[in-house]
């Protein structure tokens, strides 16, 4: 069990791609009919995103990006918690930052003009409930060293670092740099996003984790792509003194909790349909994140990550729809 500070007073401080989510359903040919990769981040520029929104037809709109998903659902089950993440002075970015001001989680990172548009990801979601991500990040792709608000990420217990934000390089410096400025006593956690960010990022995310990271999420597939290994034991072996804790899903099967000196598997939740899994891993981590800046043993931290994402996966968005805490009960 682990005690925070008291200067500590905020649970987890995220830090990722602040996007509206547009999510429409689809069917497979339609994935292969606009070229994208199912069941992946697809990245777009303007133009692009455009084109495919003249396609989505009937659709949801909801603010969205894999940390601030994250820090929601951390909210949910009663956490306190900050944000960082660029968004734009425009109509979408109202409807961000009226979101977090809603739910009373700090969110300070200076706004951009409203010729950098707030970013978007436009989610493709098949009958099988996976979803294929387009995302134009927009004005989250320009986030600097300068709009960090260190005041707010000294407070942190858990700084929650979003890989997919590891692609423009001066958002990766600042993560770097505040990942170097917390507090004695936090921990940095690190989510590898995607494989295909994996593959994209490989030597840096293990530069990152050897520097600077004490907590990682990933799911079997991009903890395998990491250490370019085919065998799911072989790259739980690599990971395991790598971290202090290694939370990898895997899928229906559950997910496995890795430390140094133990490794812990937790059931997934059985879930009656899986309507959309955009989302799950997000609020996964919300679960296991929450109980970690509470101090709760590992078993109870896994449980609330499977409840989290059993929750997530049963509707169409992101985000939770009903009070996780309620739905945790004693568990949270």
């Amino acid at each position: 069990m682990t005690t925070y500070p008291p200067n500590l007073d905020i649970d987890v401080v995220g830090f990722g791609n602040a996007l509206v989510d547009v999510l429409s359903h689809q069917d497979d040919a339609f994935i292969d009919e606009i070229g994208a990769i199912k069941g992946a981040m697809n990245l777009v520029d303007g133009d692009r995103s455009a084109e495919l929104y003249e396609l989505v037809g009937k659709h949801t709109t909801v603010s969205g990006g894999s940390a601030a998903n994250t820090v929601i659902g951390i909210n949910s089950l009663g956490g306190e918690c900050g944000y960082i993440g660029r968004v734009a002075n425009d109509d979408l970015g109202d409807v961000f930052v009226a979101d977090m001001r809603r739910l009373a989680i700090v969110h300070t990172t200076p706004r951009a003009p409203s010729e950098d548009p707030t970013g978007r990801c436009i989610v493709f979601i098949t009958p099988d409930g996976e979803r294929t991500l387009n995302t134009f990040l927009g004005a989250s792709n320009g986030l600097t060293s300068s709009d960090i608000d260190l005041d707010l990420v000294k407070r942190a217990k858990l700084l929650f670092l979003e890989g997919y934000l590891w692609d423009p390089p001066e958002a990766k410096a600042a993560m770097r740099y505040a990942a170097s400025e917390v507090s004695a006593g936090t921990k940095v956690a690190l989510t590898l996003s995607d494989q295909f960010c994996v593959e994209r990022h490989r030597d840096s995310f293990l530069d990152l984790l050897d520097e600077h990271v004490d907590v990682v999420f990933a799911n079997h597939h991009e903890i395998m792509s990491l250490f370019e290994v085919d065998q799911f034991d072989v790259a739980t072996d690599m990971i395991q003194d790598r971290v202090d804790l290694a939370a990898i899903t895997l899928g229906a099967d559950g997910s496995i909790l890795i430390t140094p000196d133990e490794r812990i598997a937790i059931a997934a939740d059985p879930v009656a349909s899986v309507m959309d899994k955009t989302g799950a891993g997000d609020l996964y981590a919300a679960g296991v994140l929450y109980g970690l800046a509470q101090g709760y043993e590992l078993e109870r931290c896994g449980a609330l990550g499977s409840i989290a994402a059993e929750e997530v996966i049963g509707h169409v968005g992101p985000r939770p729809e009903m009070s996780l805490r309620e739905l945790a009960g004693e568990i949270a």
